[in-house]
């Protein structure tokens, strides 16, 4: 796996604040910053959309207690993740 780097972490912050924040990341930064670094954890990984789809519905269901959504309704978000260019030397967001 490829080194991460802390622009591509602000990247992925970025894009889970204005497309999912269950928990409000301004009010929770430390509990926000550790799916954000999951997050690229998976990113890495090279997880599939929909891989990635259901970590963010297990965020919302097991950990918060929302109402259990079919993960389909994130693969779009998980899609513009996987875009984002977050390993070492990797330039701009594609996102």
């Amino acid at each position: 796996m490829n080194e991460q780097t802390p622009q591509g972490r602000r990247w992925i912050g970025d894009v889970l604040r204005r497309n999912w924040d269950p928990i409000d990341a301004d009010t929770r930064p430390d509990e926000f910053a550790t799916h954000v670094a999951e997050v690229e954890r998976l990113i890495g990984a090279h997880v599939r959309p929909r891989e990635l789809a259901e970590y963010l519905v297990r965020v919302e269901t097991e950990r918060l207690g929302y109402q259990d959504i079919d993960p389909k309704m994130l693969v779009p978000l998980a899609k513009k993740l996987l875009r984002l260019n977050v390993t070492s030397g990797g330039g701009e967001p594609a996102a």
